[in-house]
């Protein structure tokens, strides 16, 4: 390997090596909170499918099919920061739309209490500000610490919690 990397010119001799990868952790932890925030709406899309298609047929963005309908992998983000933003900003007003609907006064109760809506919600706290009527990404240094960050939609489960058996029927 040592071989293979002199060739490509990652290392030479004599000099001192870079080693630190603060800068590798941040692009990847951008990557991860962008495909997050892409997964727990996927995720809550499909949930609000199964329990409540109609109500979500009525209250959904027909472009959300195309956007959500697949797993969000990293090969299909944009690769410059500014596109990657603009991403992250465009899925933040999607999730803001889908809950205000859900929160909305005349909205079944019940669906507030669907888990994959409370982890929308607790995910989008986490990553997106509110800031004088506009969504903007949390900055890296806004965001919770390190234990309470969720990186996906099922760490939810690995947090404390109450517990309690839900069955969630549609109503008619």
């Amino acid at each position: 390997m040592l071989a293979v990397f002199k060739e490509r010119g990652w290392l030479k001799q004599r000099q001192r090596q870079r080693t630190d990868s603060t800068h590798v952790l941040a692009k990847v932890r951008a990557i991860n909170r962008l495909m997050c925030v892409g997964e727990a709406m996927r995720f809550a899309l499909n949930s609000l499918a199964v329990v409540a298609g109609e109500w979500l047929l009525a209250h959904s963005d027909p472009e959300w099919l195309d956007r959500y309908g697949h797993r969000i992998e990293e090969s299909g983000l944009p690769q410059s920061q500014e596109d990657r933003q603009a991403v992250a900003e465009l899925i933040g007003r999607d999730g803001s739309t889908l809950l205000a609907h859900i929160y909305a006064a005349d909205a079944p109760a019940w669906l507030r209490e669907i888990p994959a809506v409370e982890i929308l919600r607790r995910i989008w706290i986490q990553n997106y500000v509110w800031v004088e009527g506009q969504l903007h990404w949390r900055s890296n240094e806004d965001l919770p610490p390190g234990k309470q960050f969720i990186n996906s939609p099922p760490v939810i489960s690995a947090l404390p919690k109450r517990t309690c058996n839900i069955l969630v029927l549609p109503l008619r």
